[in-house]
């Protein structure tokens, strides 16, 4: 990540300066909510890849700086918007917007920064990059409905999860990486190529977000341990552990996600039952194979930097412990 960031140093710089102009507004609610978020320790992922995959395209202009800004915004939109549906309360170790300014201020800014992002976005001047970017919004929103949809059910399965990591998480980081392609203007076949890289890799990390939720450490990860049982989501940890459940684990497990409050015990119940099942390592192991696949869409483009750089985020995927 070191490697990655000083490759990338002047332009995150300009990424920073171009998040900061697209923040201001006279209502300075919107500022003081979207700066606390923005400046809250995130990595900048998303935007690093749009970064990269341009530059791997050779790209020459500005324009990426723009739209690097752009899927920030709307990343940070998703996760205002999230914590407050999922009454979160820690965000990357601080407290959450919502539980500072409250749900309704939470939600409103999570709409400006999604109005800001079209506005920025037309000014790219590319139909195609605005079609991108207004259907992976779309897509964002839906894979937030099926999450809900599937809260609480026993019987989502491994695809079901699935579909809801490639719309909630994966599309996103999909659309930085064909962006940069698109404004550099590569062929059919590498626009799709980094696609699917960015597709693969974002899979990958909502699998390891998943497994940690249940392993890491509060003071590292930044929220509670076994927030998603809390919320009753379904995630591959305790799929692959409920698939090989006795009818008396599978009992227990529906009245502790069927319960109002989710006490020490039955967490540490589920995640005993979670690890002698070996559901995080069957995680991790799918995150990896994910990973795998992502590199092999690179093979057609040229050793470079930019690809040796994106190689080594997708190992920072797998790797993260935060």
């Amino acid at each position: 990540m070191d490697t990655v960031l000083a490759l990338l140093k002047d332009e995150m710089e300009a990424v920073e300066e171009q998040i900061k102009k697209n923040l201001s507004s006279d209502v300075q609610l919107v500022g003081q909510v979207g700066e606390y978020i923005l400046s809250s320790g995130g990595k900048r992922f998303r935007p690093m890849l749009l970064l990269l995959a341009a530059r791997l395209c050779h790209y020459q202009g500005e324009k990426h700086i723009e739209l690097a800004g752009v899927v920030e915004f709307i990343h940070t939109a998703t996760l205002l918007h999230d914590d407050v549906v999922d009454s979160a309360d820690l965000r990357r170790g601080s407290r959450s917007a919502n539980s500072v300014w409250g749900n309704q201020a939470s939600v409103l800014v999570g709409d400006f920064l999604f109005a800001r992002s079209f506005s920025v976005m037309v000014g790219s001047e590319s139909f195609k990059i605005l079609r991108i970017l207004s259907d992976t919004t779309t897509q964002l929103a839906e894979g937030e409905i099926l999450q809900l949809l599937n809260t609480c059910d026993l019987d989502v399965d491994e695809q079901r999860y699935l579909q809801v990591v490639r719309n909630k998480t994966a599309i996103l980081i999909a659309a930085a990486c064909q962006v940069g392609g698109v404004l550099a203007g590569v062929d059919e076949q590498r626009e799709l190529a980094l696609r699917e890289f960015g597709l693969e890799i974002g899979i990958a990390f909502q699998l390891m977000d998943d497994a940690l939720d249940y392993v890491a450490d509060e003071a590292e990860f930044g929220k509670e341990r076994g927030h998603d049982l809390y919320e009753g989501k379904m995630t591959l940890p305790l799929i692959c552990a409920f698939s090989q459940a006795s009818a008396a684990e599978r009992e227990e497990v529906a009245r502790i996600v069927d319960a109002k409050e989710l006490s020490k015990e039955d967490l540490d119940s589920v995640c005993e039952l979670i690890q002698r099942k070996n559901g995080i390592d069957y995680t991790r192991q799918k995150a990896a194979e994910r990973i795998e696949l992502a590199k092999r869409q690179l093979d057609l483009f040229p050793d470079c930097d930019a690809r040796r750089a994106l190689y080594a985020l997708a190992d920072y995927v797998v790797s993260r412990n935060k």
